[in-house]
């Protein structure tokens, strides 16, 4: 299945520990298959949980709108806007490191089997293997599951911050990072998307990096898969990648439980992308949605 080669970087202790019998994370069952046209649709349930989670972020902002606006009277203007707008531009900062870290560990641990994240970790894996479903996805298909976390989180999480008398700031900072976390498999499928028909201004949004890149995303889909994670902005990936951050990780994991990511490992051909799918992600082919 998988030639047991650490993908490593780190001092040699890193590399000497890796030769040490472990368990491997490489997934046992048959490479994903491409998704039937049914599955790329958007049903009524998902529709439902896209609306909730929106609901919930619309409700968050203009609680944030109405707490500022309420204290304009008092400080002026100025002063009650800038910390909600600071916050949610932490949040949007703080949502692209999120979205890489879960997508470090889906991509790297467990299978479908796994307990709450086993459909993400097969869909991440899929995705893999045919990145341009992606792109034919409808879109409460695409988001109705990050959807209906925010749908179920958020509400709570704003009456908390309401109970102890939580400032704007606060509130726009949950709304913004929920938001930026459901919209993240958005500028995902935009990343693989076709630059002429993307919707207006995403392609200068992406130049400017403002929202992941497909150049940038194009380097994630590329053996051995364990770079550019983030998939709001991509602001944290040369970071992340440069520092090593996940491969530290990594080797926390693997010394603790003898855990293998599946970085280290090859994967073999069935695991390996069509060569049309690889080629147009890697190499700016805008063909990619068009199979």
């Amino acid at each position: 299945m998988y030639a047991m080669t650490p993908r490593c970087h780190l001092p040699p202790p890193c590399r000497a520990a890796s030769t040490t019998p472990a368990t491997s994370t490489a997934l046992s069952t048959p490479p994903p298959s491409r998704a039937g046209p049914d599955e790329l649709r958007s049903t009524w349930a998902h529709r439902a949980w896209t609306l909730a989670g929106s609901a919930a972020v619309l409700s968050s902002l203009s609680t944030s709108a109405t707490l500022a606006t309420a204290d304009a009277d008092a400080n002026g203007a100025a002063a009650a806007f800038a910390a909600p707008l600071a916050a949610a531009l932490a949040a949007y900062s703080l949502a692209d490191l999120a979205t890489g870290v879960y997508h470090w560990l889906v991509d790297n641990y467990g299978d479908a089997d796994t307990p709450v994240l086993g459909p993400q970790i097969a869909a991440f894996q899929g995705h893999h293997r045919h990145p341009s479903t992606i792109t034919r996805r409808e879109p409460c298909n695409n988001l109705h599951a990050l959807a209906r976390a925010v749908a179920l989180a958020l509400p709570p999480a704003g009456a908390a911050l309401a109970a102890a008398g939580a400032p704007a700031s606060a509130h726009a900072f949950a709304a913004v990072f929920a938001a930026c976390v459901v919209l993240s498999q958005q500028f995902h499928a935009w990343a693989h998307g076709n630059p002429r028909r993307l919707p207006p201004g995403v392609g200068a949004m992406q130049r400017a990096g403002v929202l992941v890149s497909r150049a940038q995303h194009g380097a994630h889909h590329r053996a051995p898969y364990d770079n550019n994670y983030c998939i709001v902005s991509g602001m944290w990936n040369a970071t992340l990648d440069r520092h090593r951050v996940f491969e530290a990780m990594e080797m926390v994991v693997f010394l603790r439980t003898g855990v293998r990511p599946r970085s280290w490992d090859e994967p073999d051909a069935a695991w390996t992308e069509d060569y049309d799918e690889t080629a147009a992600v890697a190499g700016g082919d805008t063909s990619l949605d068009t199979q």
